[in-house]
């Protein structure tokens, strides 16, 4: 069967990359729109780029009003700032939280006079500006896909807004600004990373060419997760993290994501716990229900971590890559729902808004194992 295959129009790796992608920045456009957060002013990552476009003769200005979840109300006021500054092109600098806005405002910036919210559940076709996506951290995957996740504040939910327009023009895996993640931050959005790939890997609509991609992620980052976390000053492993998560992102911008996703997003909407966070707080869960219907592909992560024997069988294999999972989360220090703080009456009040929210966004139908919104309840049950 056919497949069609995306990918961000150009990509720049390594440190140096902003340097590089540099003079191809300058044809995008005369003024750029810096979507970003005020941590990256404080930490200078901000001014670095700044002075990039400065140097090629691109006029910025900086809207840092990003919150770590984005809302329709953030993307609306990074509209206004887009407009009044007179840009023509938008650069997202940091983590989900600011490409996820970026790509927001994008299509709102075309000019239909829509809100963001009224583009759930259809294929957004609108023109959008030139895109460039630079990710501070080895997480989302962002820069090399088609989706953004932006709250609905009125409804209370997070809404996966998808489209090929989304796809940033270029994306720029610069280690670099990965160094200034702290250790917390390092572990949610590698684990993060790590879901995206074994999601895709394990999806119903996985196919050839996302399935390298998806393995060579998580390879990459059972090598260079514990690393970078322990030393955030390690280039090679912040090196090795940028490259996973940037394949990861190809990886599920083609196959999709499943269950966890499903199950994650509606928990951060109500419970403002962080994405990445929350995804790795539901992975033994959510890989431990869907496994049965995976089991080979399961197994072959397991072989190919190093985590089973090559000649182990698929039922001993896929025992052990969820043993090495946990062994991974235990050592990031990865909290529970209860240890992070979340109110266990408030949450079992919400399991049923939830269950149905995540069955509304469509990642656990992907799931190569059939479930039902039912399925899905007594699962959130099974988090505390």
């Amino acid at each position: 069967m056919a497949r069609e295959f995306l990918l961000p129009g150009r990509i720049f790796t390594g440190t140096g990359a902003l340097e590089q992608a540099a003079g191809y920045l300058a044809g995008l456009g005369t003024k750029a729109l810096i979507v970003t957060d005020s941590q990256m002013r404080k930490l200078g990552n901000c001014g670095a780029l700044e002075q990039t476009l400065t140097e090629q003769g691109i006029g910025w200005a900086v809207f840092d009003g990003v919150d770590m979840e984005p809302t329709d109300k953030i993307v609306e006021a990074g509209l206004a700032c887009y407009h009044a500054e007179g840009c023509d092109f938008l650069v997202a600098l940091g983590g989900g939280s600011p490409m996820d806005t970026m790509k927001a405002i994008g299509v709102l910036a075309a000019g239909t006079g829509r809100s963001i919210s009224s583009y759930m559940g259809e294929e957004i076709t609108v023109a959008v500006p030139p895109m460039v996506a630079i990710p501070t951290t080895a997480g989302t995957g962002s820069e090399a896909t088609q989706f953004t996740i932006i709250t609905d504040t009125e409804r209370d939910i997070k809404m996966l807004l998808k489209g090929s327009v989304l796809m940033p023009s270029v994306a720029v895996a610069d280690p670099r600004f990965t160094m200034t993640a702290p250790p917390g931050v390092t572990a949610s959005t590698g684990l993060d990373a790590l879901c995206h790939a074994v999601e895709a890997y394990t999806s119903r609509k996985a196919q050839p060419l996302s399935d390298t991609f998806a393995r060579s992620a998580v390879e990459r980052i059972f090598r260079a997760l514990p690393a970078a976390w322990e030393n955030g000053a390690d280039e090679a492993a912040r090196s090795e993290m940028s490259i996973a998560a940037l394949e990861a992102g190809i990886a599920f911008n083609n196959a999709s994501v499943t269950l966890i996703h499903g199950m994650s997003r509606p928990i951060g909407a109500l419970f403002h716990i962080p994405h990445g966070l929350s995804n790795a707080m539901l992975m033994k869960t959510c890989l431990s229900y869907a496994l049965p219907g995976a089991q080979a592909r399961f197994a072959e992560l397991g072989r190919a971590v190093d985590a089973a024997r090559e000649d182990a069988s698929d039922e001993a294999a896929t025992a052990c890559f969820l043993e090495a999972l946990s062994r991974l989360t235990a050592q990031l220090e990865i909290p529970t729902l209860e240890q992070y703080g979340v109110d266990r009456q408030a949450f079992f009040a919400a399991i049923d808004k939830m269950a149905h929210d995540a069955m509304e966004s469509g990642s656990p139908q992907n799931t190569m194992r059939d479930l039902t919104e039912a399925d899905i309840r007594k699962l959130y049950t099974q988090l505390w």
